[in-house]
């Protein structure tokens, strides 16, 4: 079975934890209606397996993506602190999904503090200090090692030039903190403008970070495309959200040259499990990119539009955007603009 535009598509499926099945039958339900055939392969990772498997990403997730090369993820829960090593981090390092890709937008029925918001945030995804390499020294000691290296510095940068060459952006900003970490950050500038000079189209520029987050919550609408390394783009790619509406609202995925995995970006919510009131958006948007990754464009924008016109109708939002929608009403809203070719 091969992915190719207009026919059957193989995909792998992470319900994920606690909202995660929830948000994934939404999202699923979503895609059903939007005309595209897609074989699942559903699979089990998460908090939930650990138990059972000894790990919260069991050999099959990782075969099966692989296999298929697309994935769409619901939220996967992460012990704070301790407990299992977490499996987002796992899915990224063992299938090199170095890109993460969050595009931050304003969205119709969506109040917030800013309008025109409408940038991207590129993050390396395999290595630095949010990568977990900590041992103990000594007793009342921890060291925690920030690895960066050349090679993952340089296709990080091309991926988010290509990008924005790709989707008519006008720059790119990286991000960095090489005014005191001069060697490390130092090596992922020094790649950046590498790359920069290879892409004369887009204009470049380069932002200490603690500038860059003061920055966004004063004037985001002068951003287009952020390049990050590990730790500061998950960092800021929250804070991004957050001008937008919040976690809920913004989809994610996670790219490599093998293959991609799709998700939610937010918490898998175990306080709500099973109450029928999570917000599908993020997810629904999320398999919005999976859907044009896999070449099916018109299904892409007609799903992107359709969930538009349900979150501009106050009747049809969720709880926690003001509405007195829950999951599955709000599913049905938006199956039903996509029926009615809005």
């Amino acid at each position: 079975m091969s992915n190719q535009p207009g026919g059957e598509h193989a995909v792998t499926l992470i319900p994920g934890d606690g909202i995660g099945p929830e948000v994934t039958h939404s999202a699923l339900s979503v895609i059903a209606a939007a005309g595209v055939t897609i074989a699942w392969d559903e699979v089990e990772a998460g908090a939930e397996v650990v138990s059972k498997y000894g790990t919260p990403v069991p050999d099959e997730v990782l075969n099966s993506v692989r296999k298929t090369g697309v994935a769409l993820k619901g939220p996967i829960g992460t012990p704070v602190g301790g407990g299992f090593r977490s499996a987002n981090v796992t899915l990224r390092q063992t299938l090199d999904l170095y890109a993460s890709v969050r595009p931050v937008k304003n969205l119709p029925g969506v109040e917030t503090r800013f309008e025109g918001v409408d940038l991207i945030v590129v993050r390396e995804n395999t290595e630095g200090l949010y990568s977990g390499l900590e041992h103990r020294v000594a007793p009342g000691i921890v060291e925690s090692l920030k690895v960066v290296t050349e090679k993952a510095s340089l296709r990080i940068a091309e991926y988010a030039f290509s990008l924005a060459e790709r989707d008519g952006r006008r720059e790119v900003a990286a991000i960095h903190k090489a005014n005191i970490m001069k060697l490390s950050d130092g090596l992922f500038l020094e790649c950046a403008r590498r790359v920069a000079k290879q892409h004369p189209g887009i204009e470049y520029r380069e932002l200490i970070i603690d500038n860059c987050a003061m920055q966004l919550v004063r004037d985001p609408e002068q951003f287009d495309v952020l390049l990050l390394e590990n730790l500061y783009g998950d960092i800021l790619s929250d804070l991004c959200a957050g001008l937008v509406g919040g976690l809920g609202v913004v989809p994610g995925a996670n790219v490599g040259d093998g293959c991609a995995v799709f998700e939610a970006v937010h918490g898998s919510a175990p306080d709500i499990a099973g109450k029928g009131v999570a917000n599908p958006t993020a997810l629904i948007l999320s398999s919005v990119q999976m859907l044009r990754h896999l070449g099916e464009a018109d299904a892409a924008g007609r799903v992107e539009a359709a969930v538009h016109a349900t979150l501009a109708n106050p009747e049809t939002r969720t709880g926690d955007l003001g509405g007195p929608a829950n999951t599955r009403t709000f599913t049905e809203a938006v199956c039903a603009h996509l029926s009615e070719g809005v």
